[in-house]
C-alpha cells in the first residue's frame, strides 16, 4: 500500500521548524531530505527515521523496523508523530552524523 500525500504533508508540516524539507517520490513511497540529505523515509504511512548514534541517544530505545522488504532497519516513529518539537530535535540531533549527497555524474552525449 502507497502512503497518502496527506500524511507525507503532515510529517514535513511537523518537520518544518528543522529547515526546509523536501520529499521526492521513490517507488510509489516517499524519501525526506534536508539541507540535501536523506533523512527518512515514508512507507505505508509509516515514519522511518535513518539510524545514526545521536538519533539512537535522544530516543534512548527505539523500535527498530525495515522500511520494505529485504531493507535494513530503521528507526520507526509511530507514538511521537504528533510532537513537532520532539521530531525536530530528533532531525536536528541526527543531520550532522548523515553523509552528504554523493556527486551526480554528468551523463556523456
Amino acid at each position: 500500500m502507497a502512503s497518502d500525500q496527506s500524511f507525507v504533508d503532515y510529517v514535513c508540516d511537523q518537520l518544518a521548524p528543522a529547515g526546509e524539507i523536501i520529499h521526492k517520490k521513490m517507488f510509489g513511497e516517499y524519501g525526506l531530505y534536508c539541507q540535501d540529505k536523506i533523512f527518512a523515509l515514508v512507507c505505508d504511512n509509516r515514519l522511518y527515521f535513518k539510524p545514526t548514534e545521536a538519533g539512537r541517544e535522544f530516543i534512548g530505545n527505539p523500535e527498530m523496523a525495515p522500511p520494505y522488504p529485504g531493507a535494513r532497519e530503521y528507526f520507526l516513529i509511530e507514538e511521537k508523530l504528533e510532537d513537532s518539537e520532539w521530531l525536530t530535535a530528533l532531525l536536528r540531533s541526527s543531520l550532522p552524523e548523515l553523509p552528504a549527497p554523493k556527486p551526480r555524474r554528468k551523463r556523456k552525449p
